[in-house]
């Protein structure tokens, strides 16, 4: 399971990095139309993500990275994801619902939210002791990783019907 999790933690953060790199490679602007994040936005998180996070006994995210972590934009980057993002499963699941219903393309910030959201669900399965929680963050992490596949090509990697 903890294999399967960490798997999914790639795709997710190749999923968000994707559209900025085929957007250098095809000499466009380097800022990807539907979350209007650069390429430099994206290859931080990815630095910092790389650089290792964990969940200390406060339930906030911190990078093991302490060069990283003391920088501004790291220190910016641990304030949004400790500060703007759901801390349990059904809050998460709430916000999977609210972006479902919108028919509009999500803000820079929701995308970037929606992002570090899968991030924080990552980490609660692989360090959940009990198999009915690690069962419940992965459920909704995979609900995060299908309205990402959505917001970047426009349809669901699966469907609850």
């Amino acid at each position: 399971m903890k294999k399967h999790l960490e798997f999914c933690l790639q795709v997710i953060v190749w999923l968000s990095l994707e559209q900025g790199l085929q957007d250098v490679t095809a000499g466009r602007s380097p800022t990807p139309p539907k979350t209007g994040s650069s390429v430099f936005d994206a290859n931080l998180m990815f630095e910092f993500l790389l650089g290792g996070v964990e969940i200390d006994h406060d339930n906030n995210i911190v990078l093991l990275d302490k060069e990283m972590a003391s920088m501004r934009t790291g220190r910016a980057f641990l304030s949004q994801i400790n500060d703007n993002i759901p801390r349990s499963p059904s809050s998460m699941e709430q916000m999977v619902t609210a972006h479902k219903s919108q028919n509009r393309p999500l803000t820079p910030d929701q995308f970037d939210g929606l992002v570090l959201s899968m991030v924080y669900s990552a980490q609660q399965a692989w360090h959940q002791d009990g198999e009915e929680h690690q069962e419940a963050w992965s459920e909704v992490l995979l609900q995060l990783a299908n309205v990402t596949v959505h917001e970047l090509r426009g349809s669901y990697l699966f469907s609850y019907a």
